[in-house]
């Protein structure tokens, strides 16, 4: 295998997705787990389909509609074999979803379900309903936040690990209609 190139950090350490192409880029499980792998370093269109277990013409197109939407770009080009090699890298190494839209939502958690469904090693999920006063949710979802920051990072040779925190607040269920 050759080395692979040295690589600058994303160029934008915190990306707030708002623009609506960006909502529709994120709404494809696919383009979620591109994400996911362009994480921690650029990768080519033939490496994320090796490791996605993906055709390479799905990730090319799905490439193609996340650099549109500004949330990957490429690093860097390099000629190989009489041909060009792009290497693809996300915007930033934080995205931010100020509003999520339920597409968005169920894209993630779908690739989410497909990286769970592929992991050699034990997983946990767990899901829990918590009575917590916004200050005490506030204070949970601040903790977890630094929790996971702090974890970060062992040497790149160890596995890679998947971490989603999600906090919200539970729906308050509407009375149904006509009812007294």
């Amino acid at each position: 295998m050759r080395d692979q190139p040295s690589y600058l950090p994303p160029p934008e350490d915190v990306l707030e997705i708002g623009a609506p192409e960006q909502f529709a880029a994120l709404a494809h499980p696919l383009r979620q787990r591109l994400l996911f792998s362009l994480g921690h370093r650029p990768a080519t269109t033939s490496q994320l389909a090796a490791q996605l277990d993906a055709k390479k013409g799905n990730v090319a197109h799905h490439l193609k509609v996340l650099r549109e939407a500004g949330l990957v770009h490429v690093a860097e080009t390099r000629q190989v074999r009489g041909g060009t090699e792009q290497y693809y890298q996300r915007t930033a190494r934080h995205m931010v979803v100020a509003e999520p839209q339920a597409a968005g939502t169920a894209a993630m958690l779908a690739a989410i379900a497909q990286e769970l469904d592929r992991s050699p090693a034990e997983t946990h999920l767990t899901l829990r309903h918590l009575r917590l006063s916004p200050a005490k949710a506030r204070e949970l979802g601040e903790a977890l936040g630094e929790l996971v920051d702090e974890a970060e990072e062992a040497a790149e040779d160890q596995p890679l690990h998947g971490v989603l925190v999600a906090l919200y607040q539970h729906a308050v269920p509407t009375s149904p209609t006509g009812s007294a």
